[in-house]
C-alpha cells in the first residue's frame, strides 16, 4: 500500500512538465516543436536568413526571398511565433504569385493550412488546404497530392469527421502509390492507423502501423519508425497485451537512444513507467517516469532558452529597424529641406530674371505692335477685297448649281411619269393576262366536267350487254381520258401562269428540282388558290387522289407536319 502511495506521489510530480506538454497538445503542436527543430540554434539561424533576405532583395531575387520568407516562417511557427509566422508566409506568398510559382505557392499554401490548424482556425485551414490542393493537380504534382490529402485527413479526424478522415487517407495513399513513395505510403498508414485507434478498432490499428513500420525500415526511416513503435506499444496495453506493449515501448527507447531524439526518448520512458504499472512492477515503473520527468524538463529548459535567445534577436531587430527607420526619416527630412533652399534660391533668381526680361520685352512689344498695327490694317483692307470678290464667285455658281437642279428635277420628274405610264401599262396587261388564266382555268373546268358526264354515261352504256357498242364505247372513253391530260392546254397555261406569277419556279426550286409535270401542274392551280373540287375536275382525278398527290408533293418540298401547303405556295 506505501509503495503505491509512494508511486501515484512520484507519478503526480512526474506529471508537473506533461501539463505542460498537455496545454501545447490542446493546440495539436508537431513533435519538431520540442525537441527536432529544423534549427539547432534558431537566433542564429534567423539572423542569417534576414540578413540572406535583404540580399535576394537588393539582388532582384524574388523567388529566392520568397524561399527565405518560408523558411524564416518556419522557425517562428516551430517556436510557437504563430501570428510572425503567418506574416512571412503571406509575404511569400505575395512574391511567390507575381513570379507564378505554382509549386513552391501550393507547398507554402500546405505551410499556412497546418499553422491555421494548430492556432484552431478549421476554417482557413481548410481554405489553404483547398488552395493548396488546386494548384498541386493542376501541376499534376502527385507528391503534393498526397501532402495535401494527409492534412486534410488529420483535419478531418481532429474534427471527428472519421469518414471524411478516410477518404482523404485513401486518396493520399493512392497518389503516393502511384508514384511509388514508401516514406509518404508509410506516413498515411501511420494516420490510417490513428483513425482507427481514435475508433477503438485496434486490430485495424494495428494492421496499419505495422505497415507502417514495414515501409519505414525498407526505407530507413528512423525518427518515424521510433512514433510507429510507440503507437504499437499503445495498442498492445489498451488491448491488454502488456508484455508485447512493453516490447514495442522498450524497442521505441532504443532506437531513440541511438537517434539521440530526446523527445522521444523521453516519451518512451513514460510509456515504460506506464507499461511496469499496469504490471504492478511500481518500482520499475517509478523509475521511468522519473527519468521521463527528468528528460522533460531538459528538453522544456533548452526550449526556454531557445525562446529567450529568438526573442531577444527579434527585440534585437526591431530596435536595429526602428533605428534604421529614425536615420532613414532624418535623411529624408534633411534632403527634403536642403532641395526646398535649393528651390528658393533658384526661384528668387528666377524672378530677378523674369522681372527684367519682362521690362526688355514690353519696350519691344510696344514697338513691334505699332508696326504690326499697321501691317494689320493694310492686310484687312486686301482680306475685304478678296473676301468681295469670292462671294460674287459663290453667288454666280450658286446660281447655275440651281439652274443646273432645276433641270435635273424636271428631267427626273419626266422619267418618273414614264415608270409610272410604264407601270400602269404592265398592270392592265398582267389584270388582261389573269382574265384568260381564269377564262382558260373556266373552260378547261366546264370542258372536263363535261368529259365527265360523257365518261360517266358511256361507261353505263358499256356496262350494257349489248356486245356491239362496248368497244366503241370503251374507246370513246379512252379519247375522253386522254382529253383530260391535253399537254396543248397545259402548255398555254403555263405560258400565261408564267407571265403572271413571274420567277415563282424559280424560288420554288430551291425547295425541289425533282418535281414531275403532274405536280407542277398541281402547283399552279394551287398557286390560283382554287377549291380541291375544282383542282381534282380539272386534273381529272378523285378528291382521295388529290389528297395523296398533296401529300406526296408536301413531302417533296420538305414541309413540315402542320404546315400549310397553300399558304407556303401563296407566300413564293
Amino acid at each position: 500500500m506505501n509503495r503505491t502511495c509512494i508511486f501515484l506521489f512520484y507519478f503526480l510530480l512526474s506529471l508537473i512538465p506533461l501539463c505542460r506538454l498537455h496545454a501545447q497538445e490542446e493546440h495539436e503542436l508537431p513533435v519538431d516543436r520540442l525537441e527536432n527543430l529544423p534549427y539547432s540554434a534558431p537566433d542564429n539561424d534567423f539572423l542569417k536568413l534576414k540578413d540572406a533576405y535583404r540580399n535576394a532583395l537588393g539582388n532582384r531575387q524574388p523567388v529566392a526571398a520568397a524561399d527565405i520568407l518560408r523558411q524564416m516562417g518556419n522557425i517562428c511557427y516551430h517556436l510557437g511565433h504563430f501570428a510572425q509566422a503567418l506574416e512571412y508566409y503571406l509575404q511569400a506568398e505575395r512574391l511567390l504569385e507575381q513570379e507564378h510559382e505554382y509549386a513552391r505557392l501550393a507547398a507554402n499554401a500546405n505551410d499556412m493550412g497546418i499553422l491555421y490548424y494548430y492556432n484552431k482556425d478549421m476554417k482557413a485551414a481548410r481554405n489553404a488546404y483547398d488552395k493548396a490542393m488546386s494548384l498541386f493537380r493542376r501541376l499534376n504534382d502527385q507528391r503534393g497530392i498526397g501532402d495535401t490529402y494527409g492534412h486534410l485527413g488529420h483535419l478531418f479526424e481532429k474534427q471527428q469527421q472519421y469518414d471524411s478522415a478516410l477518404q482523404c487517407q485513401h486518396s493520399a495513399l493512392a497518389a503516393y502509390a502511384r508514384i511509388s513513395d514508401g516514406k509518404g505510403m508509410a506516413k498515411i498508414y501511420e494516420n490510417l492507423g490513428s483513425i482507427y485507434e481514435d475508433l477503438e478498432r485496434y486490430d485495424s490499428a494495428s494492421i496499419y502501423f505495422n505497415r507502417a513500420l514495414g515501409l519505414y525500415e525498407r526505407e530507413g526511416v528512423q525518427l518515424e519508425k521510433i512514433e510507429v513503435l510507440n503507437n504499437l506499444g499503445d495498442i498492445n496495453r489498451k488491448t491488454g497485451r502488456l508484455k508485447e506493449g512493453l516490447h514495442y515501448s522498450v524497442e521505441a527507447l532504443q532506437l531513440a537512444l541511438q537517434q539521440k531524439e530526446r523527445y522521444q526518448v523521453s516519451s518512451a520512458y513514460r510509456d515504460i513507467g506506464k507499461a511496469y504499472h499496469l504490471l504492478h512492477q511500481d518500482d520499475s515503473a517509478f523509475y521511468y517516469l522519473e527519468l521521463s520527468r527528468r528528460h522533460l524538463l531538459e528538453i522544456y529548459s533548452e526550449e526556454s532558452n531557445k525562446q529567450m535567445a529568438f526573442l531577444q534577436v527579434q527585440y534585437d531587430i526591431n530596435k536595429k529597424n526602428q533605428e534604421i527607420e529614425r536615420l532613414q526619416a532624418d535623411k529624408r527630412a534633411n534632403r527634403i529641406l536642403a532641395v526646398a533652399v535649393t528651390i528658393v534660391i533658384l526661384l528668387l533668381v528666377v524672378l530677378g530674371l523674369a522681372i527684367i526680361s519682362r521690362q526688355r520685352i514690353k519696350i519691344r512689344s510696344e514697338q513691334d505692335l505699332g508696326e504690326k498695327n499697321k501691317q494689320f490694317f493694310e492686310t484687312q483692307h486686301k482680306l475685304s477685297e478678296a473676301e468681295l470678290k469670292s462671294r460674287l464667285l459663290e453667288e454666280d455658281k450658286l446660281k447655275t448649281e440651281i439652274r443646273n437642279r432645276q433641270l435635273e428635277k424636271e428631267k427626273m420628274d419626266a422619267e418618273l411619269r414614264g415608270k409610272a405610264l410604264e407601270e400602269s401599262q404592265l398592270r392592265g396587261q398582267i389584270e388582261t393576262k389573269t382574265k384568260e388564266l381564269s377564262t382558260h382555268t373556266l373552260h378547261i373546268i366546264q370542258k372536263n366536267q363535261l368529259l365527265e358526264e360523257l365518261k360517266a354515261r358511256l361507261e353505263l352504256m358499256a356496262k350494257d350487254d349489248k356486245r356491239d357498242q362496248k368497244k366503241p364505247i370503251r374507246e370513246l372513253i379512252q379519247q375522253i381520258n386522254q382529253n383530260f391530260n391535253n399537254d396543248k392546254y397545259w402548255e398555254e397555261f403555263r405560258a400565261t401562269f408564267e407571265q403572271i406569277h413571274q420567277s415563282f419556279f424559280e424560288k420554288l426550286k430551291p425547295y425541289s428540282d425533282e418535281l414531275t409535270p403532274s405536280e407542277i401542274r398541281l402547283i399552279s392551280l394551287l398557286k390560283m388558290n382554287l377549291s380541291s373540287a375544282d383542282i381534282a375536275t380539272i386534273l381529272g382525278i378523285s378528291q382521295d387522289s388529290l389528297r395523296v398527290s398533296r401529300y406526296r408533293l408536301r413531302k417533296k418540298l420538305n414541309l413540315d407536319q402542320g404546315e400549310n401547303l397553300g399558304a407556303f405556295l401563296q407566300s413564293l
